[in-house]
């Protein structure tokens, strides 16, 4: 991971944006920069993933533009190479330097042509604008918010602009800004032809597009790890990239030491695959003690995010403490693209290609907000090959009538299209998934829950709940969550789409709780 900052204009106050840039100095702990362009500031903390040499540190600069991106621009090479050939020449190995002469022959239509993860901005030298834009899923952060000059502000992550800007808002992915304006250059959840494909064909291509958005994944300068639940979406992407290793893959799974149902299933899955595999245990003093670091560091109040984000947080912590690798491949997107638990109370497969469609859209400020916050506050960069943006537009394009559980197990999809592949054996192909959350451990959320219990008395909960207007909390754990959200992002609550839950609207979904535990359908999942 990178930081970037941009002040369109001149701040204020020199002092508060760069102590506001200085906040997310761990997303790129290598070299830091600031640059004036001539109308407004861009800032530039540097992680070296690609193009280690020091002539990969940005912004870059073409003829008086210049531009700061946060992103992987996978198949980079092929657009240089097309770029040599009209002439233009290149300092580094950096894949973002391609950036400005790409905007230079396509200008915002190149945001459509890349394969990629990223948050950019870039100042046009000629025409004197700035011009932002987000990858189409959002997996690369970027806010905006304006100081009391009236300058646009840009940044990788909302902490940095909090003492200058009143109002933060994440970008939307998809779109770029430009003028004043958001454009939507790409809305991936849309689908604008449903794609009847047999089932069979559909597993045959879902194969086939997802061991080609890990491999492009496993590209990378610096070293490359795995973090692997021993559920059945990181376990794919461990053993696709083992398959593609001459030597053993690097894997990483953490759980409480007394019920940690998934460190027993990432050991079976490692064994398989042959990585070298790090089992990682922590304990209730560790998850109490970290919980408003991790929330500050999140950014967020929402209760999932927050109860998956501690075994994330401690793992990458240790893995920044204990080994050399930069970048890790994770298992997010999967659930929302193929249903989870909650969505076989789907009452239609229109209601379940409408449900998938909302939880992509929203994804930014969940999942791929803790994946990334989480890897990143430890000087680490998040690959996400189930964001594969071929692989998402086919699998959102599917039929939803194949893609909703008629098979009497979740994701049926996704498992037959490895069975009888060799990639995983059956027992970890076919098990039931475990909520994140639970799956380090059953205990670790109950003891979050009793320690909320414990801050509150019954009359302070519903005295202190009115103070919230918006996603007003609902038990003591979310009202201890928004207090210490609050106290770090006063103010900033409508960041967030309010709480990750299942839609309250199924028969079956209207629940007090966000862990699928509450479902009735969980069975045994938590085995």
């Amino acid at each position: 991971m990178c930081s970037i900052m941009v002040c369109c204009g001149y701040p204020a106050d020199w002092d508060v944006f760069l102590e506001g840039f200085q906040q997310t100095l761990s997303r790129g702990p290598d070299e830091s920069r600031i640059i004036d362009t001539g109308s407004g500031l861009m800032a530039f903390h540097r992680l070296s993933i690609m193009g280690l040499t020091p002539s990969g540190m940005q912004p870059f600069e073409l003829n008086g533009s210049w531009v700061v991106c946060n992103g992987e621009l996978y198949g980079f090479h092929s657009m240089r190479t097309m770029l040599e050939e009209k002439g233009y020449e290149f300092q580094s190995d950096s894949d973002c330097e391609i950036l400005l002469p790409m905007y230079r022959e396509f200008g915002t239509n190149l945001f459509s042509m890349l394969d990629a993860e990223f948050a950019c901005v870039i100042f046009d030298g000629e025409t004197k604008e700035f011009i932002a834009a987000r990858d189409p899923i959002g997996i690369r952060p970027l806010y905006y918010g304006s100081d009391r000059k009236g300058n646009m502000l840009f940044a990788s992550e909302a902490k940095n602009l909090t003492a200058l800007s009143d109002q933060i808002r994440p970008f939307p992915p998809g779109c770029y800004w430009k003028n004043g304006a958001f454009v939507r250059y790409s809305d991936i959840a849309a689908v604008s032809e449903v794609c009847h494909d047999d089932v069979e064909t559909a597993c045959q291509k879902i194969r086939e597009k997802l061991i080609r958005g890990v491999e492009k994944r496993l590209v990378s300068d610096a070293k490359v790890g795995f973090l692997l639940s021993g559920g059945l979406d990181s376990s794919l992407v461990s053993a696709i990239a083992a398959r593609n290793s001459q030597t053993p893959i690097r894997t990483f799974a953490i759980g409480m030491r007394k019920d940690a149902i998934d460190l027993k299933y990432a050991r079976e899955a490692a064994a398989y695959i042959g990585s070298e595999h790090t089992e990682i245990y922590m304990t209730p003093e560790e998850v109490l003690s970290s919980l408003e670091e991790v929330i500050y560091l999140l950014g967020t109040y929402d209760i999932t995010t927050i109860r998956a984000s501690m075994g994330m947080y401690l793992v990458c912590r240790a893995i920044h403490k204990t080994t050399d690798i930069r970048v890790l491949l994770t298992g997010e997107i999967s659930d929302e693209l193929f249903g989870y638990k909650y969505t076989d109370y789907a009452p239609d497969a229109q209601a379940f290609q409408e449900e998938a469609e909302k939880r992509i859209r929203q994804l930014h400020m969940y999942d791929v907000l803790r994946a990334d916050r989480c890897i990143s506050v430890n000087s680490l960069e998040a690959r996400v090959p189930f964001g594969d943006l071929d692989f998402v537009s086919y699998v959102m394009a599917l039929d939803p009538e194949i893609k909703m559980n008629r098979y009497g197990i979740g994701k049926y999809l996704l498992r037959h299209a490895f069975e009888g592949t060799g990639y995983l054996p059956d027992s970890i192909l076919w098990r039931e998934k475990a909520a994140f959350s639970d799956a380090v451990g059953h205990s670790m959320v109950d003891d979050l829950k009793a320690y909320a219990e414990s801050c509150y008395s019954d009359e302070e909960f519903e005295e202190k709940i009115q103070r919230y207007h918006y996603a007003q909390p609902f038990t003591k754990e979310s009202l201890l969550y928004r207090e210490i959200f609050e106290k770090y992002y006063p103010g900033q609550a409508e960041m967030i789409d309010g709480f990750w839950m299942p839609n309250p609207d199924w028969e079956g979904c209207r629940v007090n709780d966000p862990s699928a535990r509450v479902l009735a359908n969980y069975g045994k999942s938590g085995e």
